[in-house]
């Protein structure tokens, strides 16, 4: 996360933000962080996950699957779709998503920042 302290904790008293940490004797060794949010197509709420990191030296112990089943818990209650991206190459993650279940297919994802949009939002 690139944020300004400030900024990143005013980020995280958000009520659709949930970020989970996994700790290994005291110290921080993985995390999950997810936005919930409307979701026109299903008609209802999905959780977005943001971001699943578990630090080196830490990686292959079952971390990431503990923290990704703790999310799985807290959507379970109102059968909230979990859905998540990966880099095409990303052939590791791929496999993990797949022995948690997830169903994989292709998509284009689409990015339009500020100084794209800048002159045809200004056109008006």
């Amino acid at each position: 996360m690139h944020a300004p302290d400030a900024r990143w904790h005013g980020l995280l008293e958000r009520p659709e933000v949930v970020v989970l940490l996994a700790e290994r004797d005291g110290a921080a060794v993985g995390y999950v962080s997810a936005i919930r949010q409307l979701h026109l197509w299903t008609g209802g709420d999905v959780l977005d996950l943001d971001d699943l990191n578990v630090r080196p030296g830490h990686r292959d112990a079952g971390v990431g699957r503990r923290l990704t089943t703790a999310l799985a818990r807290l959507a379970a209650p109102e059968q909230l779709l979990i859905r998540w991206g990966t880099e095409v190459d990303d052939l590791d993650a791929q496999r993990s998503y797949r022995r948690l279940g997830a169903t994989l297919r292709p998509k284009v994802l689409a990015a339009w920042p500020p100084a794209a949009y800048a002159d045809l939002a200004a056109d008006g």
